[in-house]
């Protein structure tokens, strides 16, 4: 190959050429050299720079790993100290699960099953999202990850202790502030804050409450007359006593009076008839007219407004009677018939 090279290089230019020609050919090699030894540089240096990154990474990931298992284990420890000595703890819902809400204290996950987030069953526990709660850690096994709270405890003590306090104070003939909790057909149950009582319907007012639904709803704020108190149970009512309509009533419907009155409601012996709230007075079938009736929903109908008079009034069993007929102006009798002297006829005849 180099005599091939030379003798190119003769005839194209003699020694001068082949001078030249052989140290280009050696600047050429050594650059070539030059230039893969560079390569080999870099080419290491790149590797080693990628191996130091490794290190460096996994260095840190060790160091991040046992950070974090020293902070945890000092966090796990002061869980436990709050579960050995049933501190009360406050931490934001994070969670809301099927099972119950997940709260994290410190980094560490604490669950509290349905069951033990409220005194009272509660199906959907959506509200409690993002929610400050407080609660107590009932169960402590970090190997197992299980850390159980428990805010149902705290609630049934608390309520425990509003009981006793409001216990101590109230007594027969307060009048108490109260939220409806509940009402049924019955009634409506008040929170008095720290137990519940029961206003029943016969209770709501003077007057007569078809469905306590469409008088209370839950969360109204009502002023309530403690009416009884047996045990744990407390009575209450809205009559109050300054509101009794029967305490002017002997006067307002003595025997004799003439009322108005609306029918409220009837049953086949007559209609009762209200005079106002808490006041109903009963307008039996036979003084409805003086013709024969049979049924006072033949003559009469509920909302009717009529007017009457009082016949008769019993204070103390809270009863009035009514009667339309005796307003009636009594019926003329026959002339013939009312003229007539009986014992003078009877002379005649025998004459």
């Amino acid at each position: 190959m180099l005599e091939t090279f030379c003798l190119s290089v003769l005839g194209s230019g003699g020694v001068a050429g082949i001078f030249f020609a052989l140290i280009r050919h050696y600047i050429e090699r050594r650059l070539m050299e030059v230039e893969a030894r560079e390569q080999e540089r870099i080419k290491y240096k790149i590797e080693q720079r990628k191996a130091d990154e490794e290190i460096t990474h996994a260095t840190g990931r060790v160091l991040f790993w046992l950070h974090h298992a020293i902070v945890k284990g000092e966090h796990n420890g002061e869980l436990e100290e709050a579960f050995e000595n049933k501190e009360v703890l406050t931490a934001k819902v994070n969670q809301v699960l099927d099972g119950g809400l997940s709260v994290e204290v410190e980094g560490s996950r604490v669950f509290i099953p349905a069951s033990l987030v409220s005194d009272t069953y509660e199906k959907d526990l959506s509200k409690y999202a993002g929610q400050e709660i407080q609660f107590v850690i009932t169960e402590f096994n970090p190997k197992r990850r299980r850390i159980i709270g428990d805010r149902k405890q705290l609630l049934v003590t608390e309520k425990a202790k509003l009981k006793e306090e409001l216990f101590s104070k109230i007594q027969v003939g307060d009048k108490v502030e109260g939220t409806v909790k509940n009402v049924t057909d019955f009634g409506a149950f008040i929170d008095l804050g720290g137990a519940d009582g029961l206003l029943h319907i016969s209770e709501m007012s003077w007057g007569r409450v078809e469905n306590p639904k469409k008088v209370f709803r839950a969360g109204d704020q009502v002023r309530v007359l403690i009416k009884d108190i047996q045990g744990e149970k407390i009575a209450l009512s809205l009559k109050f006593p300054e509101a009794n309509p029967w305490v002017n009533a002997a006067d307002k419907y003595a025997v004799g009076n003439v009322v108005y009155g609306r029918v409220a409601r009837m049953t086949d012996f007559g209609a009762f008839v209200e005079l106002e709230p808490g006041v109903d007075a009963l307008l039996h079938v036979s003084q409805i007219s003086r013709e024969h009736v049979e049924k006072p929903a033949d003559v009469l109908r509920i909302g009717q407004e009529i007017e009457a008079k009082v016949v008769d009034f019993n204070e103390a069993d809270h009863k009035i009677s009514l009667s339309i007929k005796a307003m009636l102006a009594p019926v003329a009798q026959d002339a013939d018939v009312a003229d007539v002297d009986i014992d003078a006829m009877s002379q005649y005849t025998e004459e």
